[in-house]
């Protein structure tokens, strides 16, 4: 078995690193620079709005046919987003890249705030309807029903579907988290990994019985408290560090541009690793790119598919612009990172993944641990339910509603099997999600480049009169127009 275990872990490692090479990070933020310029920078120029949205009323009931309110859709993109990427995915990436590779998740959340906004925006414009009534959407039926070329479009829908069902079975989206909860309780509480196993399974198999509804009544109920509470942690250990935060900025800018520069004590890491972890990990937190917001969003009670793109937007800058450099400057400040493969090189007692951020968190607050087993074990729960419902969303496009109670046996039973999966095989579990994040990216990223054009004029049009353009898009002018255009 560890010969066999051996080998997976070599050939995910290999896979994983082809997959989230310079080309896969060009094509992330690249169809973020060029949504950005299309749209003329609107995660700056509408940020304001897009925050008000989600603290207005009108986001708690939402307007028009769909299944959840416009809140509960978000928080349920955020219970998938706000997860154990946040906590372990970006100690990892600073224990394997360096302290500098979260500033290349600040880079690609910036940009990835345009993507976001677009696949919010098409997500709920192209979303249809079952025939049990609830809402199926997601970059699947954007890319079949939008894309001109028909055969190109059923093709991305189709890879997307089956990547994303594997993603949430096999990836990050499940065993993932699990493992990173299981981890977490372990080492602060001394649970066994088979009792945090079964009970994980119980939780979450009680919640997913109830579908979407049961999942967003839950999400938007706990995703608010839980960042809380993390907020609230880290900062504190900022508050107690407050004059190590230029030295932390300092040591992260350094770290990114070049190892040298601070020490020359990072060892094994360069630039386009702390690059490529960074992006990589950006991308698991935020999950900018890969379309999975946009099976959320078509979920929600709305007639204004511009609003739920500036909302999901707000899911990028929350998760990554926030929750993670929280996570980021705790680790920095307290000299945790120091404590890394990344800084000391392979050296016994490393740490890395959940037990760095608590170990940051402890070096301040008294059990702060605890804090972030507790964290670890809501972002993670949280994760688990919003991933459930994408991977079941992707199973359906591909194999229709009769089969739905088996993909969600499927997922309890790999959930528990990721919880017991620890040690040096962790790493499998991450590989495994990173490549076929990588195999969601690339349908959704092509079919957002095939239609920035369409993104881009109905935005342009809506910022200017808003009615006159929601009326033009009910009506299917826009669409016809852009394939008129291209077909000139």
């Amino acid at each position: 078995m560890t010969g066999f275990l051996d080998s997976l872990l070599s050939v995910t490692t290999s896979v994983a690193n082809f997959m989230w090479g310079n080309w896969m990070i060009a094509a992330l933020v690249g169809t973020g620079v060029i949504l950005t310029v299309a749209t003329r920078g609107l995660q700056v120029r509408r940020l304001g709005e897009s925050l008000r949205l989600l603290l207005g009323r009108g986001s708690r009931a939402g307007e028009g046919e769909g299944d959840v309110s416009p809140f509960a859709a978000l928080m349920t993109a955020l219970a998938a987003t706000v997860g154990n990427g946040n906590i372990a995915g970006v100690a990892t990436a600073i224990a394997v890249g360096g302290p500098g590779a979260p500033l290349w998740m600040w880079v690609s959340g910036f940009f990835g705030m345009a993507t976001k906004y677009a696949e919010g925006f098409l997500g709920v414009h192209f979303r249809r309807v079952a025939p049990d009534g609830t809402m199926l959407g997601g970059p699947m039926y954007y890319a079949r029903d939008a894309v001109r070329n028909a055969r190109l479009g059923a093709f991305l829908g189709g890879f997307f579907a089956l990547a994303g069902m594997v993603t949430a079975l096999f990836g990050t989206g499940n065993m993932a988290q699990s493992n990173s909860m299981a981890l977490a309780f372990h080492d602060q509480f001394g649970v066994p990994f088979l009792v945090s196993a079964g009970v994980l399974t119980i939780l979450v198999g009680i919640v997913i019985i109830g579908g979407i509804k049961r999942i967003a009544e839950v999400s938007e109920r706990l995703v608010p408290f839980m960042i809380l509470l993390y907020f609230v942690g880290a900062v504190v250990i900022l508050a107690a560090r407050l004059t190590h935060i230029p030295e932390a900025l300092r040591v992260i800018f350094m770290s990114a541009f070049g190892v040298q520069a601070v020490a020359g004590a990072l060892v094994g890491t360069t630039v386009q690793r702390a690059v490529s972890l960074g992006v990589r990990r950006g991308v698991l937190s935020n999950e900018s790119g890969l379309g999975s917001a946009a099976i959320a969003q078509a979920a929600a009670k709305s007639d204004d598919p511009a609003k739920n793109g500036l909302l999901a937007m707000t899911g990028t800058f929350i998760d990554t612009l926030v929750v993670n450099t929280l996570t980021t400057l705790t680790i920095v400040v307290t000299g945790m990172y120091q404590l890394t493969d990344a800084w000391r090189g392979a050296a016994e007692g490393n740490l890395t993944s959940t037990a760095l951020t608590a170990a940051a968190f402890s070096s301040v607050i008294p059990y702060g641990g605890f804090i972030v087993a507790l964290a670890s074990f809501l972002f993670g729960y949280s994760t688990l339910l919003a991933w459930c419902y994408y991977g079941e969303q992707c199973f359906k496009y591909l194999f229709g509603v009769r089969l739905t109670v088996a993909y969600r046996w499927a997922f309890l039973v790999l959930l528990f099997v990721g919880a017991l999966l620890q040690g040096r095989y962790l790493n499998i579990v991450w590989y495994v999600g990173d490549t076929f994040n990588a195999f969601m990216a690339l349908p959704n990223l092509i079919a957002l480049l095939l239609l920035t054009g369409y993104v881009a004029k109905f935005s342009r049009e809506y910022f200017g009169d808003r009615t006159t353009a929601l009326a033009k898009l009910r009506a299917g002018e826009f669409l016809q127009e852009y394939h008129s255009r291209r077909h000139g």
